[in-house]
């Protein structure tokens, strides 16, 4: 919105000029966020208290989690409103890019909005069925990518990933896009909803990820910058930049409240959301693989749950009794029933996601 009324004011004083530029549209996404989310978080979180929105506890997490009960859910509203505000004041809101993501926020948000007030305020314990919920995904996932199929105007097919580490490296997917668009937003929906366990832990790994899919928007968004690294020119995913500021923004503003002991929790909504949106930048950017590497610890997290499922029902089967590989599922519960703490757990999965992030934006200079 600042862009659209406040940039065409150059001609009155050049001081206006500022609004074309990202880099200060960025931070001043960042900022407005961060602000919406302090001043509207503790209102949120005593609304929700007030209609009883609170969290009911599985019996099958470690027992320590028991105290967490009546803590206010649906956090993702904080989130969500951050970002969206702050999106529409200082984005470029012509840009396709952008408008895909606040689709894919709204989108997958409202899913997990509907889920939460399923299991929260309707006391329906398995709250949304999950067929309808991977539906939904499946669904807006099936729409985005047919829409970057056959409406996609760069010379470089959006069907091409980056390959990092090799120079000039990259897969295409032809038309299987389609389906593996679909499966990559869906999984990473639920993989960041799958690492919403602890107080903190989703919150601060998807900023620390939110970070490098950034300065890969900015990079490929300059065609200076993309050109001397060798990297390939997207001209609209420089504005993905602000974006994801206002993301960063959003998630620090939400982890004000959310660190232990949380005041709040994220929920579906703001983890389907976000976990969606991430997925589908990465895709925009065509760095799919770079995106595994920074958001390693969401694949092992729900890749820990799925295996702990499967080999639960297997050995139930086989031998009528069912067995666990991990003590608990996901991981991060595994090690709280190895005695590690909860903080302990938080701040080393973020050490390994800074560290991972790290080698990703490295790999800049090696293709």
């Amino acid at each position: 919105m600042f862009y659209h009324i406040l940039y065409p004011l150059v001609r009155v004083n050049i001081i206006f000029n500022v609004f074309q530029y990202i880099t200060f549209r960025a931070i001043g996404a960042f900022v407005t966020a961060l602000i919406l989310c302090f001043i509207f978080g503790p209102k949120i979180i005593k609304s929700l208290k007030k209609h009883q929105v609170t969290e009911n506890i599985s019996n099958l997490l470690p027992a320590t989690h028991m105290k967490k009960k009546g803590t206010p859910t649906m956090g993702g509203i904080i989130i969500g409103l951050g970002l969206i505000v702050s999106s529409l004041l200082w984005n470029n809101l012509t840009n396709p890019y952008v408008l895909i993501a606040l689709l894919v926020t709204l989108w997958l948000g409202g899913l997990g909005f509907l889920d939460d007030y399923l299991k929260n305020v309707r006391h329906i314990e398995q709250g949304l069925v999950e067929k309808y919920k991977i539906a939904g995904q499946l669904v807006l996932g099936i729409l985005i990518a047919v829409t970057l199929y056959f409406g996609y105007q760069q010379s470089h097919s959006i069907t091409y990933i980056s390959i990092p580490f090799l120079k000039d490296a990259s897969i295409s997917l032809g038309v299987f896009f389609i389906p593996f668009v679909a499966l990559f937003i869906t999984f990473y929906s639920n993989a960041v909803n799958l690492t919403d366990g602890l107080d903190g832990l989703a919150a601060g790994t998807i900023a620390l990820v939110a970070f490098g899919l950034g300065v890969m928007a900015y990079v490929k968004g300059n065609i200076v910058i993309a050109d001397y690294l060798k990297l390939e020119f997207i001209s609209d995913a420089g504005e993905l930049t602000v974006f994801t500021t206002a993301i960063i923004g959003s998630i620090l503003g939400f982890l004000w409240f959310n660190i232990k002991p949380a005041q709040v929790f994220m929920g579906d909504t703001g983890a389907l959301s976000m976990g969606g949106v991430l997925a589908v930048m990465a895709i925009l950017l065509k760095e799919e693989i770079f995106f595994v590497l920074i958001g390693l610890v969401f694949v092992v997290e729900a890749l820990s749950s799925l295996v702990q499922r499967y080999y639960y029902r297997h050995t139930r089967i086989k031998h009528g009794e069912g067995k666990r590989i991990l003590l608990c599922a996901p991981l991060h519960h595994h090690y709280e029933l190895k005695g590690w703490s909860e903080s302990q757990i938080v701040i080393r999965f973020w050490i390994v996601t800074m560290l991972l992030t790290a080698i990703g934006l490295a790999t800049l200079k090696l293709r």
